[in-house]
């Protein structure tokens, strides 16, 4: 980490140096650390679109260029050799492991997937079409009723037994709130499947008849689960650090992570790209609502298209769309008409001139969508999927934000537009 100093001009015609840091690679950064001390203002950047909120080690993304890292080897690496376990590890001890330490974690996470069936009788409260995401962040919230004798963040050893039980239960929690939507009993988990294919059984697999994993199938899960593993400091990641730097116990941090991506600007997105497809409807339409998304004055927007971060085309787009063509192939739906939709209209955007020249391509979301819906993962469980993978991340930002000593509570400021001090006045004179 190198320093230098930007020299700020303050009002009275002083000037005031901020130490400039640089990180390993992307652009350098401006602390203003001391700069209410020093000057008696804040800054002002709603969004955080130009606020470093921590310093971090774990991925790292270049918008511009569209690479996105983890640990420093590129997710496109990662995605071609690498496993959705595997890239667990890595993500939380920061090395990937060695062929024993990789057997070792893995069957760490094979035999703790079983719930306390206390908390199966938990899931018998909801509603039998309460929303998964719903279900998903309660439960999640619930886990430190069942776990509360290995919560102490300052314990390093209750710190990876935290981690283990995140990344090992949410599958079968997961599985859990599906089965209960459609009515059918909960499947328990099987130590002999590996991590995606334990989630297929979990979720369609019913006690009447044998349950064939298909290969293709595991293989696209595992697939997306390394692409949404970990997105630097975006809005659910950020919920659960600032969360957990209250001190609160780390399963209601990543509750609050889980409850941040359910919205549909963030994790609800995919679930966002099928509406839009029904919505669209044929492909003879296509024409008519591009139109219509180019136009400021219509609400319309295509969703799936563009990223806040990427100003280039989103890598895990790139590689995820090779994947959803193999999956549709493999389990025959091309002629499903709306991933023929989906087909038309990404091709459509690929060549229109207004997308091109805006950087509005296909994302991430728009090809996990298609994917989870040729699966047979219904849209209310998009998000939930993503969260699965997300999981990962979160607990690897929660032990780093917690084991930084100078971590602090979050605390952002304001600017304050509200009225200016006034006198109350008796309510028989209002």
């Amino acid at each position: 980490m190198t320093e230098d100093a930007y020299r700020l001009k303050s009002p009275d015609g002083s000037e005031l140096e901020l130490p400039v840091r640089s990180g390993t690679v992307g652009p350098d950064v401006i602390d203003i650390a001391g700069l209410y001390k020093a000057q008696g203002i804040f800054t002002y950047d709603p969004g955080f679109v130009s606020t470093g909120s921590c310093e971090s080690d774990i991925t790292f993304i270049d918008g511009e260029q569209g690479i996105l890292m983890y640990r420093g080897y590129p997710v496109e690496q990662l995605a071609k050799h690498s496993s959705f376990i595997e890239v667990s590890y890595l993500l939380q001890h920061g090395e990937l492991p060695t062929a024993d330490e990789l057997s070792e974690f893995d069957n760490t996470i094979r035999v703790h997937t079983m719930l306390n069936e206390g908390m199966l009788s938990f899931f018998k409260g909801f509603r039998y079409d309460a929303h998964p995401m719903a279900m998903l962040s309660a439960i999640v919230g619930s886990m430190s009723a069942y776990y509360h004798d290995e919560m102490n963040a300052s314990n390093p050893a209750h710190r990876d037994i935290f981690a283990h039980r995140i990344l090992a239960k949410l599958p079968t929690i997961a599985a859990a709130a599906y089965k209960l939507n459609v009515g059918q009993p909960f499947i328990y988990p099987r130590n002999d499947l590996n991590y995606t294919e334990n989630l297929l059984h979990m979720l369609f697999a019913v006690p009447a008849e044998p349950y064939e994993i298909d290969p293709v199938a595991a293989e696209a899960l595992d697939l997306l689960f390394i692409l949404h593993a970990d997105h630097e400091q975006n809005c659910s990641t950020s919920t659960v650090r600032m969360a957990g730097s209250s001190g609160a116990n780390p399963y209601s941090a990543i509750a609050a992570g889980i409850a941040a991506l359910w919205g549909p600007a963030h994790g609800g997105a995919n679930e966002a790209v099928l509406n839009m497809l029904e919505e669209i409807g044929d492909v003879s339409q296509i024409g008519k609502y591009v139109e219509k998304a180019k136009d400021k004055n219509d609400p319309f927007r295509l969703m799936g298209f563009g990223h806040r971060v990427y100003k280039n085309f989103d890598p895990r787009a790139t590689i995820i769309r090779e994947m959803a063509y193999k999956v549709l192939e493999k389990l025959d739906r091309k002629d499903t008409p709306l991933f023929d939709l989906a087909q038309e209209l990404e091709q459509v955007a690929l060549k229109d001139d207004y997308f091109i020249e805006k950087n509005l391509y296909p994302n991430v979301d728009f090809y996990s969508g298609i994917i989870y819906r040729a699966l047979g993962i219904p849209t209310s469980m998009f998000t939930v999927m993503f969260a699965l993978g997300r999981s990962v991340g979160w607990t690897a930002h929660w032990r780093e934000m917690i084991a930084d000593p100078k971590g602090k509570i979050a605390r952002p400021r304001q600017l304050y537009t509200g009225p200016a001090a006034r006198d109350y006045v008796d309510v028989s004179k209002r």
